[in-house]
């Protein structure tokens, strides 16, 4: 009798006393669109430039999506996939939660390589102060965090080894003065940003220079020139703008650079990067595709994969070809006193750089979710700027490259040769991501 109580007893602990723990509250698409926003607006708090801000999102969401793929077999890790990307070593770790680590991995990657990234500790703390109130125990949390830094680590020794940090030691710019290229513009003359950039170690393509775009239309002073008629349009545009094609500039403007006079000073207008823009746009359309949350971690990797490679590839042509900007030219040639609707941001006008990274993330997006994608961008409601809704993410890229000759600061061929070389880069992403062929390379239609 005494037997068969002690197997009655084991029979009901099994049952009642033992039962694995519930599973805990899985964190949601909403954490990593919180993030983003969060590492965005340290951007802005540390005027990031726009390809230094790309390769920011792009490192701080590998190590995010590494976390995923060393803990789910539907994922796999970019090693083999991205240039000299190396296999990702799990951590010796147990009890973590892999939701909470690739967040823990983002905000490390990102404080580490941002300067201001000390600004996200109390954001990080909230964090964990949430998860702890919906059921997070000490140690889960603990054992989080040592399985993201273990992560961020090598995810930054592979962002370190970018040669990123020698750009730095090349010598300094020197604009050229003559006629047709490239030169300084009011009202802060900043330098030449990022002249050397395209000697950082792309993600995914051979080299910079890749996806060269279409020459651009040679520079010339004479008034029958393809190039005057161009030079005119941008006049024309910007002198008599319609209000609709102004409200469609000033959504787009995302100039990091942009300055106001106020008296004797002259003050940041704190705005986001481009990439922080289509970045934002990933997060809602992962938020409204009800993307769980590796889904949605997913999608911000290859997008941010594909707006550092769209970068590279601009900033390459960038400083090729060297061309004036429409403010300057115009200036000479036609109205001393004219200024374009939008600042002219720091560096030589072919291609455009939002064109170019407006065109890969569509192409992505548009790859993953549909090409009939609809959508309103909130992106920058926070920053004054009212919401937009599109009929797809080409439509939306689009729109940002013809803001650029509403802005006044692109010729009509540098916005369009800059889409079709971006959606070029974003195919090609793709096919290093997903690992499928590229057939052909990817148009407007």
């Amino acid at each position: 009798m005494r037997t068969i109580i002690f197997f009655v007893a084991i029979i009901a602990g099994a049952t009642f006393g033992c039962q694995p723990p519930e599973p805990l509250p899985a964190l949601e698409n909403r954490d990593i669109e919180k993030i983003v926003a969060k590492v965005t607006d340290v951007m802005v708090h540390d005027v990031t430039n726009p390809p230094l801000a790309a390769r920011f999102f792009a490192y701080m969401c590998l190590s995010a999506y590494e976390v995923m793929a060393l803990n789910d077999s539907s994922y796999a890790s970019m090693h083999g996939r991205l240039n000299n990307y190396p296999m990702i070593e799990s951590p010796n770790v147990d009890g973590h939660s892999v939701s909470l680590s690739s967040l823990l991995a983002m905000l490390e990657t990102a404080a580490k390589l941002q300067p201001s990234g000390y600004l996200m500790a109390e954001f990080q703390q909230q964090l964990l102060d949430s998860c702890a109130q919906i059921g997070y125990s000490e140690r889960t949390i603990t054992q989080s965090q040592a399985y993201a830094e273990a992560v961020s680590q090598q995810i930054l020794a592979y962002a370190q080894a970018d040669d990123y940090n020698k750009t730095s030691n090349y010598p300094k710019y020197t604009p050229t003065k003559e006629a047709g290229y490239w030169y300084p513009t009011p009202p802060a003359y900043f330098p030449a940003v990022e002249p050397h950039f395209n000697k950082v170690r792309p993600l995914t393509m051979d080299s910079a220079s890749q996806f060269k775009p279409a020459p651009p239309v040679p520079f010339s002073e004479d008034k029958d020139s393809p190039f005057f008629r161009m030079l005119y349009e941008v006049y024309e545009e910007g002198t008599d703008l319609p209000p609709d094609h102004r409200t469609i500039a000033s959504f787009w403007d995302c100039n990091p650079f942009a300055m106001q006079n106020t008296g004797h000073l002259m003050v940041a207008l704190k705005k986001i990067s481009p990439g922080a823009h289509w970045m934002g746009i990933t997060s809602i359309a992962s938020r409204e595709a009800k993307k769980d949350f590796a889904e949605a971690m997913h999608l911000h990797t290859v997008v941010a994969v594909g707006l550092m490679d769209a970068f590279l590839s601009c900033w390459d042509e960038k400083y090729r070809s060297n061309r004036i900007r429409p403010e300057t030219a115009i200036r000479k040639y036609i109205d001393s006193s004219w200024e374009p609707l939008l600042q002219t941001p720091p560096f030589p006008e072919y291609t455009s750089g939002h064109s170019t990274i407006s065109g890969a993330a569509a192409y992505i997006l548009t790859y993953y979710l549909g090409d009939d994608f609809t959508f309103t961008d909130d992106v920058e409601v926070r920053y004054g700027l009212p919401a937009r809704p599109f009929p797809s993410f080409i439509a939306a890229a689009k729109e940002a490259a013809i803001s650029r000759l509403y802005g006044g600061i692109h010729y009509r061929d540098a916005n369009e040769n800059g889409t079709a070389q971006g959606l070029n880069v974003g195919q090609w992403v793709i096919s290093k991501v997903e690992e499928a062929p590229v057939d052909q390379l990817a148009t407007l239609d």
